[in-house]
């Protein structure tokens, strides 16, 4: 068990770098659309490539961040009802919905997202739009995402089980009130 808390240890930090840094990206995004709405507004001058630009920001923050929240315990849940529960209880329902629902989703996700990538990487397929921007980076997200986001679950369920152990603290996944600031 403390060889998967290693692993499980190991997949919380990864993906709380990659949160933290990707983060950034909405700022970036938010850059970017300033940037380009100047540009198309006072200067007539525009372009697809600003605009699939700040797309591509989007989804990659929207996408990488989702991990992160997972790690966090800040993804969607009914917290009426699971915040009624024992943590016992709590903690059987993040196992058996990781297993069940969360890590089934991300593996069909991840598995059918893949040959869309393989055919853009294959055919270096652009935008359609004049001036657009390659589409295999952004395709590369919905694997990657879902993959980061799988192992966190799979990071989550250990956790669990080691808290069903007596071997890590109910407060290790809870969330904190000084968290969510």
């Amino acid at each position: 068990m403390h060889t998967l808390l290693r692993f499980a240890f190991a997949v919380d930090r990864i993906n709380e770098r990659i949160g933290k840094s990707v983060a950034w990206l909405g700022l970036a995004a938010v850059i970017v659309c300033t940037a380009n709405a100047v540009a198309r507004y006072a200067f007539n001058v525009g372009s697809n490539a600003w605009l699939e630009l700040q797309w591509y920001f989007n989804s990659a923050v929207f996408l990488l961040i989702a991990g992160f929240a997972l790690k966090r315990n800040e993804h969607v849940r009914i917290d009426v009802i699971n915040g009624k529960l024992p943590v016992h209880a709590q903690a059987w329902i993040d196992i058996l919905g990781g297993l069940f629902m969360l890590l089934p989703t991300v593996a069909i996700i991840a598995w059918y997202s893949w040959p869309s990538l393989v055919n853009s990487w294959t055919i270096n397929e652009y935008s359609s739009d004049p001036g657009g921007l390659i589409r295999w980076p952004v395709r590369l997200l919905i694997p990657l995402a879902f993959g980061l986001l799988g192992l966190q679950g799979l990071s989550e369920i250990i956790k669990r089980f080691a808290f069903l152990k007596g071997l890590l603290p109910a407060s290790h996944f809870e969330k904190k009130a000084h968290d969510a600031v």
